[in-house]
C-alpha cells in the first residue's frame, strides 16, 4: 500500500550512533498562543477551539527555583520555552541566556525529569544557569563517542547521555548536561540537537578534536557527582497534579489528563521505533505521532497526517508503516 512517495522527502541518516534527542520548545498554557517550538515542538500542532477572551483565561502560577539554590520565585504568562527562561531570568534578575535547561521537581541534573512536552501542574520548575566553562581535546580512536544529544528547544545542545564504556565516558571532566559550545571552532549555539549530533558523527576517525562545553552551575551536594544519563522510564508522571499541562507550538493549549493505558504503551513502542530507525529517543514527538495515528483508519491517512504535521522530518515510509502497526497493536491490548 503506498505511503505518499509522491509527498514525502528522502529521509536522511541523521545520526546512527551518536543519537540526537530533542526537547520540546512550545510550552502549551491554556488561552495562550505556542510559539517557536523545537523539532519536537514543531511537530505537536492541532487542531482546536480558538483561545478564550483575556478575561476568561486561568490563572497558572509555577513555581521555581535556581537548581544550584535560591530563594523560590513564582512565574506566570508563558506561552513556550523562551519566555519561560525570560520569565525565570526576571524572577532571578539574570540573562535569560545564562538558562541551559529546567528540570521538574528536582535540583539534580535528572536527564528523566527535563523539562519536556508536558508540566504537570504542581509541578516544581528547577532552572539549571551557566557554569564552568572547559576545553578539552579528544583523540577519535572509535567510529562512535557515546554520547546522546539533546536540546532546548531554545539554541543549546547539551549531553543527554554518555554511554558506559564509550571514549567520553573514559573523560571524567564530560558530564550528562554540559552544553557544547563549539567544536574545533565551530561555535554551535543556535544549532539542533541533530545537527550537533550530525557533527559528532562525521569528525574523522583516528584524530583529535577540541570541544568547547559549559557546566551547569552545582550546589555543593551536586559536586563530583557523574551520571551517564538513563533511557526515559515509561510511564512516569511527574508530580502531583492530576493535570497536565499539553506542550504544543500550535493551536490552543490545553489541561490535559494523564494519558490512558494505551496511549502509554504506544508511546513507548513508537519511542522504541524512533531510536531503532532514527537514532533519537523522544516521547514527545512519540506522543505526538500517536495522537495523528490513534483515530486515522488506514496507513496512508496516517502518512498524510505525518506529512502535513511532522513534514520536516521526512520519515522513512517503512518507519511510518511500522508505527501505524505499533498503535494498531497497543488499541487491542498486543505490546
Amino acid at each position: 500500500m503506498p505511503l505518499g512517495l509522491g509527498r514525502r522527502k528522502k529521509a536522511s541518516p541523521l545520526v546512527e550512533n551518536e543519537e540526537a534527542e530533542p526537547i520540546r520548545g512550545g510550552l502549551n498554557v491554556p488561552g495562550m498562543e505556542g510559539l517557536d517550538g523545537g523539532v519536537a515542538g514543531e511537530a505537536a500542532g492541532s487542531d482546536g477551539l480558538p483561545p478564550p477572551p483575556n478575561n476568561m483565561r486561568p490563572r497558572l502560577i509555577f513555581h521555581t527555583q535556581l537548581a544550584h539554590g535560591s530563594p523560590t520565585g513564582r512565574i506566570e504568562g508563558f506561552s513556550n520555552v523562551r519566555e519561560l527562561y525570560a520569565k525565570i531570568g526576571e524572577a532571578f534578575g539574570i540573562p535569560a541566556s545564562e538558562v541551559m535547561f529546567c528540570t521538574l521537581n528536582t535540583h539534580k541534573v535528572d536527564m528523566d525529569k527535563l523539562l519536556g512536552g508536558q508540566i504537570g501542574l504542581e509541578d516544581f520548575i528547577f532552572a539549571h544557569i551557566k557554569g564552568q566553562k572547559k576545553e578539552i581535546e579528544i583523540f577519535k580512536g572509535e567510529d562512535a563517542l557515546g554520547l546522546t544529544i539533546t536540546d532546548n528547544g531554545a539554541g543549546y545542545a547539551f549531553i543527554k547521555r554518555i554511554r558506559e564504556g564509550s571514549i567520553i565516558h573514559q573523560i571524567q571532566v564530560i558530564n550528562v548536561g554540559d552544553m557544547i559550545e563549539s567544536i574545533n571552532g565551530h561555535r554551535l549555539i543556535g544549532c539542533r540537537h541533530y545537527e550537533v549530533a550530525k557533527m559528532l558523527k562525521e569528525l574523522p576517525k583516528g584524530k583529535m578534536f577540541t570541544i568547547k562545553l559549559v557546566e551547569p552551575l552545582k550546589a555543593f551536594d551536586m559536586i563530583g557527582q557523574r551520571s551517564s544519563g538513563s533511557r526515559s522510564g515509561s510511564g512516569v508522571q511527574l508530580g502531583t497534579g492530576r493535570g497536565t499541562l499539553r506542550l504544543r507550538s500550535k493551536g490552543p493549549a490545553t489541561v490535559e489528563e494523564l494519558p490512558s493505558a494505551f496511549e502509554e504503551k504506544a508511546i513507548e513502542k513508537v519511542d522504541d521505533l524512533l531510536e531503532s530507525y532514527m537514532g533519537i529517543r523522544d516521547s514527545e514527538l512519540a506522543a505526538t505521532m500517536v495522537e495523528l495515528g490513534k483515530d486515522k483508519k488506514n496507513p496512508d491517512e496516517f502518512a498524510e497526517a505525518l506529512d502535513e504535521t511532522l513534514g520536516d522530518f521526512a520519515f522513512p515510509d517503512e518507519f511510518v508503516f511500522d508505527v501505524w502497526g505499533a498503535i494498531g497493536d497497543a488499541k487491542v491490548g498486543r505490546v
